[in-house]
């Protein structure tokens, strides 16, 4: 599986971006799709992941009611909507792809920057 991920970008404190990550090659239902973070000097911390099928959404204590996930089937695409951003939200936002019984995500995309400003 090949992932994609765009649409981030500068946006000031409290405001909104949409992330999206488009996957090519062969997804299954059950399969999981995640995405990550890693601040400049922080290591890489999970941010919220569901199955491909759109069952089993969780999220970071840090973006729960804020962050939200959804997909677009017929596009092969999950999205993450960021809603109030804050200054710590900064980082560069990685996709990953976990197989069917697979024990870790197997597949990541190049990542894109989302820069919070006050």
């Amino acid at each position: 599986v090949q992932l994609q991920a765009y649409g981030g970008g500068l946006v000031q404190a409290g405001g909104s971006l949409r992330l999206s990550c488009a996957a090519s090659g062969r997804t299954f239902g059950s399969s999981v799709m995640g995405w990550f973070r890693q601040a400049p000097g922080k290591e890489r911390e999970f941010v919220a992941g569901m199955r491909w099928n759109g069952a089993g959404k969780k999220y970071a204590e840090s973006v729960e009611g804020r962050f939200a996930l959804s997909r677009d089937n017929a596009k092969n695409t999950v999205h993450l909507q960021m809603n109030n951003l804050q200054l710590e939200d900064t980082a560069r936002y990685y996709c990953a792809h976990k197989g069917v019984g697979a024990s870790d995500y197997d597949s990541w995309g190049p990542g894109t920057l989302v820069t919070v400003s006050s």
